[in-house]
């Protein structure tokens, strides 16, 4: 679901209509009966957006409002009510509502008014998480994720924030690492301090103790000032040393009295300097691996891997795909000058069958490029040929439908046992000699139809005679998360 929108009603009737339209626009309804029950959900939980009855028993929603003005929430909130007069309205917006609309509300006004207070809250935070990010302010509230995977990494690092312990923050390429970096220093007691992030691998061999621990004047050819180095200037605060893994020995060895004694000697210096610095480390790679294999010293691993933070890929949290959409559009739409407002479902349900190998990274990009595409205010799947011509090279790709243990269990039973086409064997009984689920058979004989059919949907769908919105909800249902585009 692209947004979740708590509708708030003490109306049985109207909770369901705006469900259900709620719904059909894409999104996520969840239902309040009460201000009371909505003000504790609202604490509770996350949402995007509130559709809120002004006129309510006990709470009401001026109360709600007020309430959620004193938590300091910044939710918007579409208010509705049977009484259209122009004094509610400006009662409503004054106590902080993004729109006003009036009972019975139209699909049509309701869809415009939702688009219209996402956009403008994604954009607010936005620019609010970028500020804060400027500033090293960054919290782990500004991290973007309804993933419970990735929540309990944010709720481990939390507790790293709490503490000056060096921190090794692992995963691949692009899934925001330096992210998680900036919010431990922006939540921990250094946050009014400088923040120094450097990419040791994008650091020459013979530049790093310069770069990293400074140098003095006339130290080396070219040498023509005195510099602090990074340390210097992280002093009192955090350095984060990203692709630490990359680091070559002779600044490993240096790194790692530095670490251990609170002091670094610059190039060409007479005598050690002083420094305070917390740090946080990030790589991409194995570093025990490396340490196997003599490439990264041991005993600088173990002072960094003191705390290590693994931050999963993009691919193991696909239900981050529709907010990060969402926040890097509104974003991007607005550096851009491009009047793009939403992105379609079949869009994003695209976006979320990839398996997006470079990450966040390669997911933000991506979307600057469909906002450069698009032509009207809304991005379609149109916008993401590479996206969709990398999924159907995936499918085409994928292997024999038949597993490795179900072609050996097919082989070893008798024909009557199995049915065959000249395309494969799909067994019916497991290595126990009982019939196998239903669900088991019905996932490979969709892969394989997906494969031999080299990813067209309606001909999938077609043959297995089952409609084409019936074969997507299988598909979300049995975890095959490959499926290809439909051609346009």
């Amino acid at each position: 679901m692209a947004a979740r929108v708590l509708i708030v009603d003490d109306d049985p009737v109207q909770r369901r209509l705006l469900e259900n339209m709620v719904r059909k626009f894409g999104h996520e309804p969840v239902l309040a009966e009460s201000g009371e029950q909505a003000v504790a959900m609202l604490l509770g939980d996350r949402f995007d957006c509130v559709v809120l009855d002004l006129v309510m028993p006990d709470l009401d929603g001026l109360g709600v409002l007020a309430r959620m003005r004193e938590a300091g929430m910044t939710v918007p909130v579409i208010v509705q009510t049977a009484h259209g007069g122009i004094d509610n309205a400006v009662s409503a917006m004054r106590a902080g509502a993004a729109d006003f609309v009036v009972k019975p509300v139209g699909a049509e006004r309701l869809q415009v008014s939702l688009a219209n207070a996402l956009e403008r809250s994604a954009l607010a935070d936005e620019l609010a998480r970028t500020r804060r990010a400027q500033a090293g302010t960054l919290t782990f509230k500004d991290i973007v994720t309804r993933s419970a995977t990735m929540q309990a990494v944010l709720r481990n690092a939390e507790k790293a924030a709490t503490s000056s312990i060096p921190v090794l923050v692992e995963g691949e390429s692009g899934v925001g690492k330096e992210l998680i970096a900036r919010a431990i220093h922006g939540q921990g007691e250094r946050r009014a301090k400088p923040f120094v992030a450097v990419n040791c691998g994008a650091i020459p061999d013979n530049l790093v103790e310069s770069i990293l621990f400074g140098h003095e004047k006339g130290a080396f050819t070219g040498a023509t000032e005195k510099h602090n180095g990074k340390f210097v200037e992280a002093s009192g605060g955090t350095l984060f040393l990203d692709e630490v893994g990359e680091l070559p020995t002779a600044a490993q060895v240096k790194l790692l009295r530095a670490i251990q004694e609170g002091e670094v000697e610059p190039v060409g210096g007479k005598k050690p300097v002083k420094v305070d610095v917390r740090i946080i480390s990030a790589t991409n790679r194995n570093l025990i691996d490396d340490v196997k294999h003599g490439r990264f010293r041991e005993d600088l691993f173990y002072r960094l891997h003191v705390f290590p933070i693994s931050v999963p890929p993009l691919r193991e949290r696909s239900e981050d795909i529709p907010d990060l959409v969402r926040h890097f559009l509104a974003r991007i739409a607005a550096e851009e000058g491009k009047r793009v407002r939403t992105i379609s479902g079949e869009a994003l349900a695209l976006l979320g069958r990839h398996r997006w190998p470079g990450n966040v990274r390669q997911l933000e990009n991506t979307v600057f490029r469909a906002v450069v595409l698009a032509e009207g205010d809304s991005i379609g799947a149109n916008e993401f040929p590479q996206v969709a011509a990398q999924i159907a090279q995936a499918s085409s790709e994928l292997p024999h439908i038949a597993s490795a243990p179900a072609m050996a269990e097919a082989h070893a039973l008798h024909d009557t046992h199995t049915t065959h086409s000249p395309h494969g064997t799909l067994a019916l009984l497991d290595a126990h000699g009982d019939v196998r689920p239903l669900e088991e058979m019905e996932y490979e004989t969709i892969r394989f139809a997906i494969a031999h059919y080299r990813g067209q949907m309606s001909e999938v769908a077609r043959r297995l005679r089952i409609g084409r919105s019936t074969l997507y909800r299988k598909l979300e249902h049995l975890g095959l998360d490959e499926q290809p585009k439909e051609p346009a």
